[in-house]
């Protein structure tokens, strides 16, 4: 929604300053800059990617425009399903979440929270975590390095679809430089016609120009630094997982885990220590 709000801001200040200096907001319309400008923009994005790059691009936009990717409801959500995870864990072992962890939709702690169960993606990382260490293929000591390569594998493939956007508006300035030329070319072959289409085909070609640096620095590259915050709050809620799974298994009680993993947390998002415990104590169960 932010993003939304801040476009609108963009486009408002921008037409509202032209119309406070006298111009006509219509004479910025002309459809073959914005085909132009539009297209070889698309064009650039179609050559330096490739379709799982795309696709993961579509994804992070619709997150962007949505909000951010995880919110404190999130973080806290997290932190008390692996406090009631951990807690089962310690009380009967690890075999005693294989079921949770094999069959996560139909996990009874699990599916107590839609902001987790509904990701494929957390719920795979938490899954892939714990099975690991279920099945007895490796020690609690070399779950870490396992877990660092994962979260490594996730932020490089995260990046790509940033480059790509840095990509596009660190283009659009030039393209709409193309467009302007293409317009004065315009500009000359109609030159016997007379001053006023002489004028309306300048201000097509300038149109261009302007169109391009907007696109860049008031939409582009705006959307791409919030498609990064957005990675990068996807990122930590991975980085929480890992550190309470590695607290965990690594001997720590249930609730010390949860703390471990509520630490690794970006203060925005952190609830207190005393919050967290008045909230695991309400769920019921004891560490």
């Amino acid at each position: 929604m932010l993003l939304l709000i801040g476009y609108i801001i963009v486009i408002a200040a921008t037409l509202g300053g032209f119309m406070i200096a006298g111009g006509q907001p219509l004479v910025l319309l002309h459809v073959s800059e914005f085909v132009t400008i539009g297209g070889v923009a698309i064009g650039i994005l179609v050559i330096a990617s490739t379709p799982s790059t795309i696709k993961t691009l579509i994804a992070q936009i619709i997150v962007a425009l949505k909000g951010n990717a995880a919110n404190p409801k999130d973080y806290t959500d997290l932190l008390l399903l692996l406090f009631e995870l951990f807690t089962k864990a310690r009380r009967g072992g690890l075999i005693a979440i294989e079921d949770d962890v094999m069959s996560p939709k139909q996990s009874p702690i699990l599916s107590k929270y839609p902001s987790f169960i509904n990701d494929h993606e957390r719920v795979e990382f938490l899954c892939n975590s714990l099975k690991p260490i279920i099945d007895g293929r490796v020690k609690p000591d070399q779950l870490n390095a396992l877990l660092h390569a994962d979260v490594e594998a996730k932020e490089a493939h995260a990046e790509h679809p940033i480059h790509i956007l840095n990509l596009v508006g660190d283009s659009l300035p030039g393209v709409g430089i193309i467009a302007a030329v293409l317009g004065i070319i315009n500009t000359m072959a109609a030159i016997s016609e007379g001053p006023e289409k002489v004028g309306e085909k300048v201000a097509a070609a300038l149109t261009g120009t302007f169109l391009g640096i907007l696109g860049a620095y008031g939409f582009v590259n705006p959307l791409a630094a919030r498609v990064k915050s957005n990675n990068g709050s996807q990122l930590q809620y991975y980085a929480v997982i890992m550190k309470g799974v590695s607290s965990f298994t690594g001997g720590m009680a249930p609730i010390m885990a949860v703390e471990a993993a509520r630490r690794a947390m970006d203060h925005s998002v952190q609830p207190t220590a005393d919050a967290l415990e008045e909230m695991t104590k309400n769920l019921g169960t004891s560490n």
